[in-house]
């Protein structure tokens, strides 16, 4: 039977706490330890690519487990993040065409096992998350391990991979918005040492807005071999997702503009409003036209021999090929501060097409080894990454075309010529080569902890017109010091880099990499034979090298002068009370672009608090629920238009979450609510004139059988 205490457990054992007080023998705490595996532990192929525990390393890490963000009624990756300090996906609502994260205030790129897997926009297949075990964020730059990307962060997913001691499963899903999902994880010892796995999903589910849907078909196979000093695993992963865009891109006119959660200035951006709301429901696409369909076909091969205690190799190749076919219609933007749509509701329509791909191969080989000088204690690995990504995209649009009712719509069809290929437009493909070459050192002396690194990347990006290089060289550095009575006070710099593709207005020479780096202070707190983590970190991160703040007339625009700021403050607390976990979370960011006004759409203030109950023993043992609250705070955009600047401030909100439960060791009965209160609002809007609906209540049934 999986209790409920292996919840908190394994997040404990990724912060190096796992263990418990040995009073009078072995209490229930201590046994209740014992039976928990290494579930939320970070892997060689996890997101500081070292097994360091959390409690030792000098970097904000973040990890929900699959049990954890199950109970939390996660659907989406993207809603993995919800009880997570720093990290917001919910912006842009319940998306369908990808988890859209950012980390203190930054896009967040997303791995897979350690490597990046999406490149672009709309070009492949979202990560489901019933493929995964579990969810790492590493918080700021991280360019000494992973390369080129931006200074806020990454998300890690990590797949269900075959291995010993799995679970048998198989779950049904029914619920709101039509709902139907089966879905079964399946593990098999081959021989000995030989295991095999088979996780798949099949979806046929609408979405909050109507005529958009959500289904899948994934299956996804893997294959280990482990002998305790080598490890293979080759793993596929099949994905085919049918859908459509959840985001319509609502007009200002017929949503915050009549609405008491938004502001916006000045008022002549709301002439034509008259009081009328859109429904968020509602759908301003083209049937038999809209789609958003994706296929993918990802390849994995993970590594490590061990040749002695001290000396060990391991690495990860990766091959991903995706395929989109994504097609909408919206009304057209007319510019920043212009209404959309005129006093009756009425505006024209933007047709668009696009045939996307991305083709991906990558290689991260590393050797690890650990030895000592005097009294120092030291694990250093040593890697070295190459990668290939070329992206494609044909496409096809046309504004300006009918009339077309925001609040009423009548479909009248689309242009015939979205349906002829040689009407497309083909840029031709995108290819970029990464180089990187690495060296990380983990140091012990007694109760300190250092921590040093530094990578070298060389990148070029080829288009069919063009062809840039960069190099770069990244920096990390570290120090922690590991207090007897759980107090592990630590500081840390990190440096990111990431490719800006194009010419300098004024040089007219290749644009200069942005780049990024932090300064953290924090403290780790974790009371000895407790089951208690607490976290506390102070951040300043900047970004440079980004577009000019301001364009002088008669001048080319320049892309270098621009800095991009962003501080703050995240608490994460968790802890388990005899039958009951308890986690609160919290960031306060303070971000400044380089125009002087806050990041667009990024909420500054972030809280949230989740409280379970399942007890062991008596009466009510195998009965679980639990309660869960998110507050995201206010976000604003701001844009320039012919009536001078527009700024659109969207309020913050309050959600609420709830789970109830029956759990045995065979059976496990849930029922999910999301925004219990069914609380309407906007995720955000936008100056160029639209906005996002949020996540509307969703509840959803669940029975698992598990063997």
């Amino acid at each position: 039977m999986r209790k409920f205490g292996s919840v908190l457990a394994a997040a404990m054992l990724t912060a190096g706490v796992a263990y418990a007080q040995d009073v009078n023998g072995e209490d229930a705490d201590e046994q209740r330890l014992e039976t928990v595996t290494v579930t939320g532990q970070l892997s060689d192929f996890g997101a500081t690519k070292t097994t360091t525990p959390i409690l030792e390393t000098a970097r904000s890490i973040s990890i929900e487990t699959e049990e954890q963000f199950r109970d939390k009624g996660a659907l989406t990756l993207a809603a993995s993040f919800d009880y997570a300090s720093g990290v917001d996906a919910g912006t842009y609502g319940p998306a369908t065409r990808g988890d859209f994260a950012s980390i203190r205030g930054f896009d967040a790129a997303e791995y897979r096992d350690g490597q990046q897997v999406l490149f672009g926009y709309y070009n492949n297949t979202r990560t489901d998350i019933y493929m995964l075990e579990q969810v790492e964020v590493l918080k700021g730059p991280a360019s000494v391990l992973y390369g080129k990307g931006t200074p806020g962060g990454i998300v890690n997913a990590v797949s269900k991979l075959a291995g010993p001691d799995k679970t048998n499963e198989v779950v049904f899903d029914i619920g709101t918005n039509e709902r139907y999902q089966a879905a079964g994880d399946f593990n098999l010892q081959l021989s000995q040492n030989v295991y095999a796995r088979l996780v798949g999903v099949y979806r046929d589910s609408g979405t909050q807005v109507d005529r958009v849907n959500d289904d899948a078909v994934i299956l996804m196979p893997s294959i280990s071999y482990d002998n305790g000093t080598t490890r293979l695993t080759a793993m596929a992963e099949y994905s085919d997702r049918d859908s459509d865009t959840s985001s319509q891109f609502l007009p200002l006119t017929g949503t915050g503009c009549v609405s008491g959660q938004v502001t916006i200035t000045p008022a002549i951006v709301c002439a034509n409003a008259t009081g009328e709301e859109i429904d968020p429901s509602t759908y301003h696409g083209e049937p038999g036209f809209n789609r958003y369909d994706t296929d993918s076909i990802l390849v994995s091969l993970l590594g490590s021999h061990e040749f002695s205690p001290n000396f060990s190799i391991d690495g990860i190749f990766r091959y991903k090929d995706g395929e989109a076919d994504y097609r909408q219609a919206y009304l057209d933007f007319l510019g920043a501060g212009t209404p959309r749509i005129d006093a009756d509701g009425k505006g024209t329509r933007t047709f668009y097409r696009s045939d996307a791909s991305s083709e991906q191969a990558a290689l991260d080989v590393r050797a690890r080894y650990t030895f000592s000088t005097g009294a120092l204690d030291h694990e250093v690995f040593v890697g070295a990454a190459y990668q290939d990504v070329t992206t494609s995209s044909r496409y096809i649009y046309a504004g300006g075309i009918g009339s077309f009712n925001a609040y009423n719509p009548v479909y009248t069809g689309y242009p015939a010529a979205f349906d002829d290929p040689s009407n497309f437009y083909d840029p031709g493909d995108t290819q970029t080569e990464d180089y990187g070459v690495y060296i990380n050192d983990q140091i012990s002396l007694d109760a300190w902890k250092f921590n040093i690194g530094v990578r070298y990347d060389d990148t070029e990006t080829k288009t069919a017109t063009t062809t840039q290089t960069d190099d770069a060289t990244s920096f990390s550095v570290g120090a922690l010091y590991a207090f007897d009575n759980g107090v592990s006070p630590y500081v840390s710099y990190a440096e990111s880099f990431e490719p800006a593709i194009g010419l300098d207005g004024f040089t007219s020479q290749p644009l200069k990499p942005r780049e990024g780096e932090q300064w953290e202070a924090g403290i780790k707190y974790q009371p000895p034979g407790t089951r208690t983590y607490i976290t506390a970190a102070y951040f300043e991160i900047e970004e440079t090298n980004l577009p000019n703040p301001a364009s002088i007339i008669g001048q080319p625009d320049s892309q270098q002068e621009g800095t991009g700021t962003s501080k703050g403050v995240e608490f994460e607390a968790l802890t388990t009370i005899g039958d009951w976990y308890l986690e609160g979370n919290l960031s306060l960011l303070d971000t400044e672009s380089p125009n002087g006004i806050p990041f667009d759409s990024i909420a500054e203030d972030q809280a949230s608090a989740w409280v379970q109950y399942q007890p062991e023993t008596g009466a009510l043992s195998n009965f679980k629920t639990g309660v869960g609250i998110r507050y995201l705070g206010d976000n604003e955009s701001n844009g320039l238009g012919l009536v001078g600047p527009v700024r659109v401030v969207t309020d913050g909100v309050v959600l609420g979450d709830l789970l109830i439960g029956y759990e045995t060791e065979n059976w496990d009965l849930t029922l999910n609510a999301r925004n219990i209160t069914d609380e309407e609002y906007y995720g955000t809007c936008l100056a160029r004139g639209d906005c996002f609906p949020g996540e509307q209540r969703s509840v959803v049934a669940r029975i698992a059988r598990r063997f």
